[in-house]
C-alpha cells in the first residue's frame, strides 16, 4: 500500500465540449478533444 499513487482530478473548465455520441464531457488535449467514455476524438486544426 505504500506504493499507491494518489489520483488527481482536473478542475472543471467552463466551456468544455461535450461528446456528440454519448454526451459526456470531453478532455481537452493540446492537439485533440477526446471522450474518455466512448473514445470519440476530434482533432484540432493546425493553425500556423
Amino acid at each position: 500500500m505504500a506504493d499507491e499513487k494518489k489520483k488527481t482530478v482536473k478542475k472543471y473548465v467552463p466551456g468544455s465540449k461535450f461528446c456528440p455520441k454519448c454526451g459526456a464531457r470531453m478532455a481537452a488535449h493540446s492537439d485533440r478533444n477526446t471522450c474518455g467514455k466512448c473514445g470519440y476524438t476530434e482533432w484540432k486544426s493546425a493553425s500556423k
